[in-house]
């Protein structure tokens, strides 16, 4: 696995906002429940922007940074084409992920029947003890959950600014609150998970 340690910066967000939308498809087991949905504006975040905010939180230039971050897209596709993993600590862990079409005959199976390439990402995680308790055999064991380190300070608020859109994919409000579609190849560990520690 490769490891990219980039410049020690904090992303300082206001909050996500979120709209209240109701499920309206008749189809669906949650029909006319309401959820919330993450919303959002036109405006993306881009290199030139990300650089001078790192700039704020680093002894770099911005000219520096923004060569190095120009660069990184070529650097992770030079790794991915060698079958490498590429983790960016504080990010998470970016793969190459592809769909294959199914073969009868396992001798037919080959690189001519794979498909749709992508990215796959996941997210990196920390384990954050939440409390503990005592188990039926009397140990004390801790009680834990697993965040994800980009997002777990994130703090949401209603919005009723009409400019702030739902993405396309989520507009009958489901539960994802963000507009992602179940059901395809994520990478791996995309939900939060909880547990205990003896």
């Amino acid at each position: 696995m490769i490891h990219f340690s980039l410049f020690t910066f904090h992303f300082s967000f206001m909050s996500q906002k979120f709209k209240k939308l109701q499920n309206k498809n008749d189809d669906s087991t949650a029909y006319g429940k309401w959820f919330a949905t993450a919303v959002y504006d036109q405006h993306f975040i881009e290199t030139e922007e990300l650089a001078e905010f790192i700039q704020t939180q680093a002894s770099v230039k911005k000219s520096d940074i923004k060569a190095v971050l120009d660069e990184l897209g070529s650097a992770m596709k030079h790794f991915f084409e060698l079958g490498q993993k590429v983790k960016l600590d504080g990010i998470g862990i970016f793969k190459v992920g592809f769909s294959s079409i199914g073969t009868v005959k396992k001798d037919d199976c080959s690189a001519a029947t794979i498909t749709t390439r992508r990215v796959l990402f996941q997210p990196e995680s920390q384990r954050i003890v939440v409390g503990q308790h005592t188990n039926s055999q009397g140990k004390i064991v801790q009680k834990y959950v697993i965040a994800k380190t980009l997002v777990k300070d994130v703090i949401f608020e209603e919005t009723y600014d009409t400019s702030l859109q739902p993405e396309s994919n989520s507009s009958n409000g489901g539960t994802t609150g963000g507009g992602t579609n179940p059901g395809g190849n994520t990478g791996g560990g995309d939900g939060d998970d909880t547990g205990e520690n003896d």
